[in-house]
């Protein structure tokens, strides 16, 4: 039995490619940072008599990557294919990007990857396995707007040369992978309006073809051959290109950017304070955990923020960033979901439940 580890598998492309894998007899390590997603994924692969083990882990974090190696080994004693495909983007200007904004993507398309391939290379070479680095069409034509997103999957389609040829010895393939213009909710989660309905490909064809080349081992794989091919020419010809994309930014799905600013969380308001001394206000018992989150129940309903997973959150003396906490229950959250999270914490400080620390909450009182 073949032992396929899957990024990003819980939507998308990874999510495709863990029941597809799951169906062709694949024991599959399917990793990702939602939850909920990871389970319904390996709920039906086990319904459809699969094997799968998930693990929610962020993949940015290099410092992970031993732990994945080590999770495929000790649950299916190997790694044959090894698919690097976590996608995140922090839309706005490049040259406003902050320091957590350019880790968090040069992390997820680069660092991570090749930490990953460093840690899982003894079992690679076991097996004579396979390596796939996911890239994207803007690693050869950047496009304005998408922040660090391009650089770093320039990157990634960078290090799977390296690797192809730094591996080759060893017997294992590296293939880099244009998905094309993929049918997903990856550039709308960030708040983007997506791209044209007619150039969409389906995640599940990406995953096919994925999985046909386990079997030819190509260099490259341009899911969809047109695309790749526009791209080129206009890797060719950059000025006719900037040209085109300043005057039609819809065509590349990003047509509501050109002037937005970088998709950052707010700092956490800070109270006014009093022109002249008042007088002490009366003590009143603090609200339950129900009550401070009452007024932005509502909100948490529509984006699906669920109140088992924030009352999981208070653990006294626990600190809380906001970026870890949207991860956390959204995976790669939108503004929306920035802003609930952003909203729900302060309901809880409001409640007493919470601190406010610069940025971040500490818990004070738990449920």
């Amino acid at each position: 039995m073949s032992v396929i580890v899957i990024t990003g598998a819980s939507s998308g492309i990874g999510r495709a490619l863990a029941l597809r894998a799951a169906r062709a007899g694949y024991d599959v390590v399917a990793i990702g940072r939602n939850v909920a997603a990871l389970e319904e994924v390996a709920a039906r692969v086990r319904a459809e008599g699969g094997s799968i083990v998930t693990s929610a882990t962020d993949v940015s974090d290099p410092a992970n990557a031993r732990a994945i190696a080590a999770l495929a080994q000790a649950t299916f004693g190997g790694i044959d294919v090894l698919v690097n495909n976590a996608g995140h983007v922090a839309v706005g200007p490049l040259s406003a990007q902050s320091d957590d904004a350019l880790r968090a993507q040069f992390g997820t398309h680069a660092i991570g990857p090749i930490a990953l391939v460093r840690e899982a290379l003894p079992l690679l070479r076991t097996s004579r396995g396979h390596v796939f680095m996911v890239g994207s069409g803007v690693a050869r034509i950047p496009v304005p707007g998408l922040g660090a997103y391009p650089p770093s999957k320039a990157a990634t389609r960078s290090a799977a040369s390296i690797l192809r040829s730094e591996l080759k010895p060893d017997g294992i393939a590296v293939t880099y992978v244009d998905p094309g213009v993929v049918d997903t909710a990856f550039m709308t989660r960030a708040g983007m309006p997506g791209a044209p309905a007619t150039l969409l490909v389906a995640p599940e064809e990406v995953a096919r073809k994925m999985l046909l080349a386990v079997g030819t081992r190509p260099r490259v794989l341009n899911v969809v051959p047109w695309q790749t091919t526009f791209v080129a020419l206009a890797e060719l010809f950059p000025r006719v290109t900037d040209f085109v994309l300043e005057r039609n930014p819809a065509l590349v799905g990003t047509a509501e950017l050109a002037a937005e600013p970088v998709a950052e969380l707010p700092a956490a308001p800070e109270p006014p304070a009093p022109e002249a001394p008042v007088p002490p206000p009366q003590v009143e018992p603090a609200p339950g955990f129900d009550a401070a989150i009452d007024t932005v129940r509502r909100r948490m309903e529509r984006v699906r923020l669920g109140e088992q997973f924030v009352r999981g959150l208070l653990h006294h003396g626990a600190v809380l960033d906001p970026n870890d906490v949207a991860l956390q229950w959204a995976g790669m959250p939108n503004k929306n979901e920035r802003a609930a999270t952003i909203d729900v914490l302060e309901a809880l400080a409001e409640g007493g439940f919470l601190q406010r620390d610069g940025e971040r909450y500490r818990v004070v009182r738990v449920p």
